[in-house]
């Protein structure tokens, strides 16, 4: 006997990445350092507003530079996904977390610009409001990849092997 549910939707159509290895995709192995390095930019900054201590605002310049980097990275790599897959491109959570993502790792390289000469001066007040900022847009940009593997099963496979 079957039940039927309106809370149990079928799992929709997966599609998998066209930038893999064995099988995993590249750009959901690598968003988690930008994620970490973001959230850790803000924090650092915050302990150099709360300490004083020049140490916290010389991590900051090595952390959010680390976060724009593989923030490129990733983004390399979920671009190719994006160009290389029609059906990604046929979800406005797509367009929505491409976007997104453009505009955090442009604000992440301002940020890091910002600091680059003065770590220290460079920290209060403008430094510490864009490593907010940019905290802001992580949840921003990762709500919409959420969406696009929870509801979509982009970069995911479904199927029984």
């Amino acid at each position: 006997m079957t039940i039927k549910s309106p809370l149990l939707k079928p799992a929709p159509e997966s599609t998998r990445s066209a930038f893999a290895i064995a099988g995993h995709p590249v750009h959901a192995m690598l968003v988690s350092f930008p994620v970490a390095f973001t959230l850790g930019g803000l924090a650092s900054d915050l302990a150099y507003w709360w300490t004083g201590d020049a140490f916290w605002a010389r991590l900051s310049v090595w952390i959010i530079g680390a976060s724009f980097v593989m923030g490129s990275l990733a983004g390399l790599a979920g671009t190719m996904d994006f160009l290389m897959v029609h059906k990604i491109r046929r979800h406005v959570a797509s367009w929505s977390h491409f976007i997104a993502a453009v505009m955090l790792i442009s604000l992440l390289a301002a940020n890091w610009w910002y600091r680059v000469n003065d770590y220290e001066a460079a920290v209060l007040p403008w430094g510490l409001f864009m490593s907010a900022v940019s905290a802001v847009s992580l949840s921003v940009v990762g709500w919409f990849g959420g969406k696009l593997v929870f509801h979509h099963s982009i970069g995911s496979d479904n199927e029984e092997d």
